[in-house]
């Protein structure tokens, strides 16, 4: 195999255009990914059998896996970026990715999954020192060097034959510099303006601060695929490796097998220059979805740009810009799917697909309030074009509530950075609240002479400090009347009632002391294989409230609430997971809003200790997303898995 090109990073600048390549290679790795995976036949009228359309939906959830960890990865390299005192980079070339752009042996394309396209992610993703052909048809149609000239000051582009010796020979760029100019020097950004696992919910998602980070966040890339010596089982290397040969003994039992959708190579919405190895859509329905689909991509980025890197974000603001940043690729999948199934031309072949268009200014704004604005602006854009466009395109009819959510959170987030008065801190339930309005069901109010005391059936989940504690007022399993508060001292009750973790039982004091009070600390208690337990100043789904148990198992009918179905579903969740490095929080009261993300996770904005069931803390966060479809490999935050295994949830 041919040796690898030496490559050296001899000052901050060259140092920064090594890491700006290795991000544009992540970002282009992911919608290439992206765009496979999306070509899949895994809808039921794809004209699949139930095994191969099994098989067909396994493949997409492992390539949309390894698209996430691309992700990952360009978020880690925004983070060394920052780190040295550079502003993250998210641009990159449309695609097809121009030649010279990247090495002659690096092609970023758009491509349907086969196995031309699969044996073309094996070879990009391939260890060092492994020698593969490329996949067919993906051959540079350039042959080329990228070299630095010795002693030149403007730094050039350098080649290198894997992705895994880029990131040694970064390794190396950095332990050069930190030699050279000093650690202190040298890592001169902020860390606060990176992201940090809280917010990401990966917990390989770290800030960097010295030369030790550095080599941690780089090894984090290169473990999970990109060259890794050996490279381990679930790496992409070996992913992709086990989808092509399951693949391949598909297509032996049957050669006319195909997965895909007959998605076009490299399809452009706007007929370029140079339009060979293109195809031009020219269909008015994917063109409408195309320009949509585009826009979303666009604000993403610019999303993506707002949460790393920004000197003014705090958590709350990171949380806000990353969460919308996710909701919009979730928003643009399912276009992205209706795109690969319908005609590029009036020729009926081949269909379209997602082109993953960049506007022309991806640059970073200048402030948080300013980043806001022009996201809330855009978002609305997006939901307005949506609405006029639902005719023509039913998939805009459906996305058009998506964009309006996500332009209500941004807009919240903006209101609430603008206000000049505290938001207003949960106090106390007031018995203003009883009796329930009419029409309610399932709850059941009880007047004592100093204490009423409510009870939401739905809400309980049989913690029974209610009835061990308080035998005589709970009368369990008692025809009728069954609560008596009168039986117990009041402030004896009411210690009882507040020890309910899913708030199905709540008070009200009828004399003249004051009702429950918010805690002193927001805290949510993972339950070992169950749900949340969150006593904090809640806001959620447009209430207060200052306990609840929120579902973490995906299962509740009672959605964002348990319900118990972790138990019958069998459903296994450490609540002893490993404590997280992580700060003290500066104020560890006060309102926590709580938002369940449309088929994703919970959102927390607002101080929030996360506890182990044994009361360790394991996180301190400011904002974090934590996962509630059950399937999330970074249990208790979210990894994005419930897109990949279909999470459904309106509430």
């Amino acid at each position: 195999m041919k040796a690898e090109p030496e490559i050296v990073a001899e000052t901050r600048e060259e140092l920064v255009g090594l890491l700006a390549e290795a991000a544009e290679i992540e970002h282009g790795l992911m919608c290439c990914y992206l765009y496979a995976a999306f070509s899949l036949r895994t809808s039921d009228d794809g004209g699949l059998d139930a095994e191969r359309r099994a098989a067909v939906r396994r493949w997409r959830g492992t390539v949309l896996d390894v698209a996430i960890e691309e992700m990952l990865h360009l978020g880690l390299v925004a983070n060394l970026m920052s780190a040295i005192g550079a502003r993250p980079n998210f641009s990159r070339q449309n695609f097809p990715v121009a030649p010279g752009v990247h090495p002659a042996g690096v092609v970023v394309e758009l491509r349907r999954f086969d196995e031309a396209t699969l044996d073309h992610f094996v070879f990009l993703e391939r260890p060092e020192g492994t020698d593969l052909p490329d996949g067919t048809g993906f051959a540079s149609t350039r042959t080329y060097e990228r070299r630095m000239d010795p002693g030149a000051l403007l730094p050039t582009a350098q080649d290198f034959l894997t992705v895994g010796h880029l990131y040694r020979s970064v390794s190396a760029g950095f332990e050069r510099l930190a030699a050279k100019l000093g650690e202190r020097a040298l890592f001169c950004g902020a860390p606060e303006a990176q992201m940090g696992p809280g917010v990401s919910g990966f917990g390989a998602m770290i800030r960097v601060a010295d030369l030790a980070g550095a080599k941690r966040a780089i090894e984090a890339i290169v473990e999970q695929g990109e060259g890794a010596p050996g490279h381990a089982e679930n790496g992409h290397y070996a992913k992709f490796l086990s989808v092509r040969d399951e693949f391949r003994a598909l297509r032996e039992a049957d050669p006319t097998f195909d997965p895909a959708w007959p998605a076009a190579h490299n399809p452009v919405l706007r007929m370029p220059p140079t339009p060979e190895g293109r195809v031009h859509v020219t269909e008015a329905e994917p063109r409408r979805l195309l320009d949509v689909a585009n826009s979303a991509y666009g604000l993403m980025l610019r999303c993506l740009m707002a949460a790393f890197g920004q000197p003014d974000a705090d958590e709350t603001d990171q949380a806000a810009f990353y969460g919308a940043a996710i909701d919009l690729m979730h928003a643009v999948a399912p276009l992205a799917e209706r795109l690969a199934r319908l005609p590029a031309t009036d020729a009926g072949a081949p269909t379209a697909g997602m082109t993953f268009t960049l506007p022309r200014s991806v640059t970073p704004l200048a402030s948080v309030p300013l980043a806001l604005r022009f996201a809330v602006e855009r978002a609305g854009d997006l939901a307005a074009a949506c609405r006029a466009h639902a005719a023509q395109a039913s998939a805009l009819a459906e996305a058009a509530p998506g964009f309006e959510r996500i332009r209500a959170a941004l807009d919240a987030r903006r209101a609430a950075r603008d206000s000049t008065n505290p938001a207003p801190a949960v106090a106390a339930i007031m018995s203003a609240e009883f009796p329930m309005p009419s029409g309610a069901t399932g709850v059941e109010v009880a007047n004592g002479a100093s204490v009423t005391l409510r009870f939401d059936a739905k809400r309980c989940i049989h913690s029974r400090h209610c009835v061990l504690e308080a035998p005589d007022v709970f009368k369990a399993n008692t025809p009728g009347e069954w609560i008596f508060p009168d039986r117990m001292d009041a402030a004896r009750l009411v210690a009882i009632a507040e020890k309910c973790p899913s708030g199905a039982i709540t008070y009200a004091r009828r004399d003249e002391i004051a009702g429950e009070p918010a805690p002193p600390v927001n805290v949510a208690r993972l339950r070992e294989n169950g749900p949340y337990a969150v006593n904090a100043a809640l806001e959620l789904d447009g209430a207060r409230e200052l306990r609840a148990t929120l579902c973490r198992c995906g299962a509740s009918k009672n959605k964002p609430y348990c319900d118990g179905s972790h138990s019958s579903i069998g459903f296994s969740a450490s609540g002893e997971p490993a404590t997280r490095p992580s700060e003290a929080l500066r104020s560890r009261g006060g309102p926590l809003r709580v938002t369940p993300m449309r088929d994703g996770p919970l959102s927390f904005e607002g101080p929030l200790e996360i506890c182990s069931g044994t009361g360790r803390t394991i996180d301190h966060v400011t904002a974090t997303r934590l996962c509630r479809c059950g399937g999330s490999a970074n249990k208790p935050f979210c990894d994005g898995t419930h897109a990949k295994i279909g999470f459904r949830s309106d509430a």
